[in-house]
Protein backbone atom coordinates (compact mmCIF):
# COMPACT_ATOMS: atom_id res chain seq x y z
CA UNK A 1 0.00 0.00 0.00
CA UNK A 2 1.32 3.46 -0.90
CA UNK A 3 2.05 6.09 1.73
CA UNK A 4 -0.97 8.07 0.49
CA UNK A 5 -3.19 4.98 0.81
CA UNK A 6 -1.95 4.34 4.36
CA UNK A 7 -2.63 7.96 5.29
CA UNK A 8 -6.20 7.80 3.94
CA UNK A 9 -6.83 4.49 5.74
CA UNK A 10 -5.50 5.87 9.02
CA UNK A 11 -7.60 9.03 8.69
CA UNK A 12 -10.72 6.98 7.92
CA UNK A 13 -10.20 4.72 10.93
CA UNK A 14 -9.49 7.72 13.20
CA UNK A 15 -12.65 9.49 12.04
CA UNK A 16 -14.72 6.35 12.61
CA UNK A 17 -13.33 5.99 16.14
CA UNK A 18 -14.08 9.65 16.96
CA UNK A 19 -17.68 9.52 15.73
CA UNK A 20 -18.39 6.13 17.32
CA UNK A 21 -16.99 7.16 20.68
CA UNK A 22 -19.73 9.40 22.00
CA UNK A 23 -23.41 10.03 21.59
CA UNK A 24 -22.95 13.80 21.51
CA UNK A 25 -19.72 14.18 19.54
CA UNK A 26 -18.78 17.82 18.99
CA UNK A 27 -15.95 19.64 17.27
CA UNK A 28 -15.11 22.60 19.51
CA UNK A 29 -14.48 22.20 23.23
CA UNK A 30 -17.28 23.37 25.47
CA UNK A 31 -16.96 26.43 27.64
CA UNK A 32 -17.45 25.68 31.36
CA UNK A 33 -21.11 26.76 31.14
CA UNK A 34 -21.71 24.69 28.00
CA UNK A 35 -20.05 21.71 29.70
CA UNK A 36 -22.49 22.02 32.60
CA UNK A 37 -25.50 22.19 30.23
CA UNK A 38 -24.12 19.19 28.29
CA UNK A 39 -23.70 17.22 31.54
CA UNK A 40 -27.38 17.80 32.32
CA UNK A 41 -28.44 16.74 28.81
CA UNK A 42 -26.23 13.64 28.95
CA UNK A 43 -27.80 12.75 32.34
CA UNK A 44 -31.26 12.72 30.73
CA UNK A 45 -30.19 9.53 28.96
CA UNK A 46 -27.57 8.06 31.32
CA UNK A 47 -29.27 8.94 34.65
CA UNK A 48 -25.78 9.65 35.98
CA UNK A 49 -25.83 13.03 37.72
CA UNK A 50 -22.20 12.91 38.86
CA UNK A 51 -21.15 15.81 36.61
CA UNK A 52 -24.34 17.88 36.98
CA UNK A 53 -24.11 20.69 39.51
CA UNK A 54 -27.27 22.49 40.61
CA UNK A 55 -27.56 25.48 42.91
CA UNK A 56 -29.46 24.48 46.08
CA UNK A 57 -32.43 26.65 45.05
CA UNK A 58 -32.35 25.71 41.34
CA UNK A 59 -35.63 25.68 39.44
CA UNK A 60 -36.89 24.17 36.19
CA UNK A 61 -39.90 25.21 34.12
CA UNK A 62 -41.17 22.99 31.31
CA UNK A 63 -43.85 24.21 28.91
CA UNK A 64 -44.76 26.95 31.40
CA UNK A 65 -45.15 24.56 34.36
CA UNK A 66 -42.62 24.48 37.19
CA UNK A 67 -41.22 20.94 37.39
CA UNK A 68 -38.11 21.62 39.44
CA UNK A 69 -38.09 23.24 42.86
CA UNK A 70 -34.57 22.64 44.22
CA UNK A 71 -31.17 21.32 43.23
CA UNK A 72 -31.54 18.14 45.30
CA UNK A 73 -34.97 17.41 43.78
CA UNK A 74 -33.70 18.00 40.23
CA UNK A 75 -30.73 15.68 40.87
CA UNK A 76 -32.98 12.97 42.30
CA UNK A 77 -35.34 13.25 39.34
CA UNK A 78 -32.50 12.90 36.82
CA UNK A 79 -31.11 9.97 38.76
CA UNK A 80 -34.34 8.04 39.47
CA UNK A 81 -37.32 9.89 37.94
CA UNK A 82 -39.77 7.69 36.07
CA UNK A 83 -40.47 10.60 33.69
CA UNK A 84 -36.95 10.17 32.25
CA UNK A 85 -37.07 6.39 31.71
CA UNK A 86 -38.69 6.81 28.27
CA UNK A 87 -35.76 8.86 26.93
CA UNK A 88 -33.81 6.73 24.47
CA UNK A 89 -31.37 9.22 22.97
CA UNK A 90 -30.45 12.83 22.44
CA UNK A 91 -29.04 13.97 19.11
CA UNK A 92 -28.28 16.98 16.94
CA UNK A 93 -27.32 19.12 19.94
CA UNK A 94 -26.55 22.77 19.20
CA UNK A 95 -25.56 25.24 21.91
CA UNK A 96 -25.07 28.98 22.10
CA UNK A 97 -23.86 31.06 25.02
CA UNK A 98 -24.48 34.66 25.97
CA UNK A 99 -23.21 35.78 29.36
CA UNK A 100 -24.55 33.42 32.05
CA UNK A 101 -27.10 31.85 29.67
CA UNK A 102 -26.60 28.73 27.57
CA UNK A 103 -29.31 27.79 25.10
CA UNK A 104 -29.37 24.19 23.92
CA UNK A 105 -31.53 22.91 21.08
CA UNK A 106 -31.64 19.19 20.41
CA UNK A 107 -33.77 16.27 19.31
CA UNK A 108 -34.89 13.80 21.95
CA UNK A 109 -36.12 10.32 21.04
CA UNK A 110 -38.56 8.69 23.45
CA UNK A 111 -40.07 5.24 23.53
CA UNK A 112 -40.38 1.93 25.31
CA UNK A 113 -37.72 -0.79 25.21
CA UNK A 114 -36.25 -0.67 21.68
CA UNK A 115 -39.31 0.95 20.11
CA UNK A 116 -39.12 4.68 19.44
CA UNK A 117 -42.53 6.27 19.85
CA UNK A 118 -41.75 9.92 19.19
CA UNK A 119 -39.13 12.55 18.58
CA UNK A 120 -39.40 16.03 20.04
CA UNK A 121 -37.29 19.12 19.67
CA UNK A 122 -36.20 20.56 22.99
CA UNK A 123 -35.05 24.14 23.52
CA UNK A 124 -33.62 24.52 26.99
CA UNK A 125 -32.23 27.71 28.40
CA UNK A 126 -29.82 27.31 31.30
CA UNK A 127 -28.80 30.11 33.64
CA UNK A 128 -25.41 29.03 34.96
CA UNK A 129 -23.43 31.05 37.48
CA UNK A 130 -20.38 30.05 39.50
CA UNK A 131 -20.40 26.59 37.89
CA UNK A 132 -23.95 25.86 39.10
CA UNK A 133 -27.20 25.53 37.18
CA UNK A 134 -29.66 28.01 38.73
CA UNK A 135 -32.55 28.01 36.25
CA UNK A 136 -33.68 25.77 33.40
CA UNK A 137 -36.53 26.73 31.09
CA UNK A 138 -37.58 24.04 28.60
CA UNK A 139 -39.86 24.26 25.60
CA UNK A 140 -40.87 21.08 23.78
CA UNK A 141 -42.08 20.87 20.20
CA UNK A 142 -43.24 17.58 18.63
CA UNK A 143 -41.29 16.58 15.54
CA UNK A 144 -42.55 13.11 14.68
CA UNK A 145 -44.48 10.14 15.94
CA UNK A 146 -42.84 6.87 15.01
Amino acid sequence: MSTFGKTIATATISAAMIFAGGSLAHAAPDSPREAQARAYIDALVSHDVTDVHFAPDATRVEAGIQTGFSGPQLSADLDHGVQYTVIQSVRDLRMTEAGDVVTAVYLLDAGVADTRLMTVEIRETFEIRDGLIHVIVADIMPVSLS
